[in-house]
């Protein structure tokens, strides 16, 4: 009973400790605190298989390639970002990966794919315009509205959805999206905002205040 007992406390201690204390442990060879962390992330890693791919296999598949990797590479981390940024960084990369692997393209841009550049006058027109009380970049990671924000991700054409996730939820910046993508930082800038006016406008019925509807028309982009 007593030693029962005893692994009860070591597992809950394991359990609490923060990602900093788990890495150390992982990086010691303790693999059962590595495995804390795969429950801690598996299900925040696949959502966001999940949004890249559009694919619930390849996203199972990005989930398992990417813990592999982290164990793999987790000597090397330095934990000047945080577990949960380079975590999240591994994914994305297993998720591009993947991408070009289904379309064949393992190392043509995906600039190259849609066969030239964008510029403001490109970007459409919202029909339906509402305020809202949050932007569709945060309301990503609200749990309630999962659902609607994973349906209207799928949706938007994955040009504009691969540049949204990594620029506005993996917090890449406009140049190390830029690169990543095989683009121009204009192109990503344009289709950046492609992407927010698309999201707006799809989730304005969910998340809008009808009684600020406004009728679409020109504006100047400064």
């Amino acid at each position: 009973m007593t030693g029962t007992g005893s692994s009860s406390l070591e597992v809950s201690g394991v359990d609490a400790a923060s990602d900093a204390e788990l890495v150390r442990r992982s990086k010691a060879g303790d693999l059962g605190a590595f495995e804390t962390l795969v429950n801690r992330y598996e299900k925040r890693i696949y959502t966001l298989a999940r949004r890249i791919t559009a694919n619930a296999q390849d996203a199972e598949d990005v989930t398992q390639q990417t813990f592999f990797n982290a164990l793999e590479g987790l000597r090397g981390f330095r934990e000047e970002a945080s577990f949960s940024t380079w975590l999240h960084r591994i994914a994305t990369f297993a998720a591009l990966k993947v991408l070009r692997k289904r379309n064949g393209l393992p190392t043509v841009s995906l600039e190259e794919q849609t066969g030239r550049s964008e510029d403001y006058d490109s970007v459409a027109h919202p029909e339906y315009i509402a305020d809202w009380s949050e932007s569709p970049e945060s309301l990503v990671g609200r749990r309630e509205t999962g659902r609607l924000i994973d349906e209207a991700l799928e949706r938007l054409d994955l040009k504009l959805r691969l540049v949204f996730l990594l620029r506005d939820v993996q917090g890449f910046s406009v140049r190390e999206t830029a690169e990543e993508l095989g683009l121009s930082e204009a192109n990503v800038k344009v289709r950046l905002l492609r992407a927010r006016l698309r999201l707006r406008e799809d989730l304005t019925q969910a998340f809008g205040d009808a009684s600020t509807r406004v009728e679409p028309h020109r504006h100047d982009h400064a």
